[in-house]
């Protein structure tokens, strides 16, 4: 079977089996409960966990008692290690974790492959953590499930919107969209810029800039769809890395959301 191994095991999150379900089931542990209806989407961070763990867990958290319904996931995340001009999705047959292999749907990305804007690339996979990140997590709240993992570099909306609309399901389907917010102000600066991009996703804004998050293009494409438009948007957790294990001179902001 060709894989993806894991690429930030070890530096993002626990490398040890054991230590990183422990430290995931200790983070959605802490997390509130909510009485939000079922999931279709989801906002969530992907720093190393001991930045921004506890604000995806709050997002994670919101899915578990719908578990059981959910069968495919499919997972945005913006490109940082190399360029991309539009989206790219990957030839393996699994992503690997040190939980274990997700298995892809391989049916769905055939399917997706073929839209505009869509290209096949193992290299843009390789190294990315935007993705990774979050499989984790995925595997702990969800246990089996197919992934359809994109990576997206500059694209319009409208063309992120349609590969979204094209995937999205019903109760078996659960889209994830991985970013975090501001990167490199001052504390009260991020917090006063972070509150601003959170009102324009809670508004569905899709003019986000790179400067607002870096899973801009993501974002706007959800933002784009004709899923999103028709439901909720809400806000389920806000921090920095200036609340968790950094510095306040310099954070990166997380936000956690719910598309519903």
């Amino acid at each position: 079977m060709n894989i993806r191994k894991a690429a930030v095991a070890g530096s993002f999150y626990e490398a040890d089996a054991s230590r990183l379900r422990q430290h995931i089931a200790a983070l959605l542990g802490s997390a509130l409960e909510s009485a939000a209806g079922a999931p279709q989407a989801l906002i969530v961070p992907h720093a190393g966990y001991i930045y921004s763990g506890r604000t995806a867990a709050q997002a994670y958290r919101l899915v578990q008692p719908w578990a059981d319904k959910i069968e495919r996931v499919i997972l945005f995340g913006p490109a940082h290690r190399v360029p991309l001009h539009g989206m790219a999705v990957p030839s393996v047959e699994a992503f690997a974790t040190p939980l274990g292999n997700v298995p892809l749907d391989r049916d769905s990305i055939q399917r997706v492959s073929s839209l505009p804007g869509v290209s096949v690339s193992d290299e843009a996979h390789r190294q990315e953590h935007s993705l990774e990140v979050q499989l984790p997590f995925l595997q702990t709240v969800l246990g089996a499930f197919k992934l359809v993992p994109v990576v997206v570099g500059h694209c319009q909306p409208e063309i992120v919107a349609t590969v979204m609309d094209a995937m999205w399901g019903g109760a078996e389907t659960l889209l994830v969209v991985s970013t975090d917010l501001s990167h490199f102000h001052d504390y009260d600066e991020a917090r006063q810029l972070d509150t601003l991009t959170c009102e324009r996703l809670r508004a569905k804004v899709n003019t986000l800039s790179g400067q607002d998050a870096c899973g801009a293009y993501a974002l706007n494409g959800l933002m784009s769809t004709r899923h999103c438009q028709a439901m909720q948007v809400d806000l389920v957790d806000m921090c920095n890395s200036g609340d968790t294990a950094g510095s306040r001179d310099r954070v990166v902001g997380y936000g956690a959301f719910t598309v519903h």
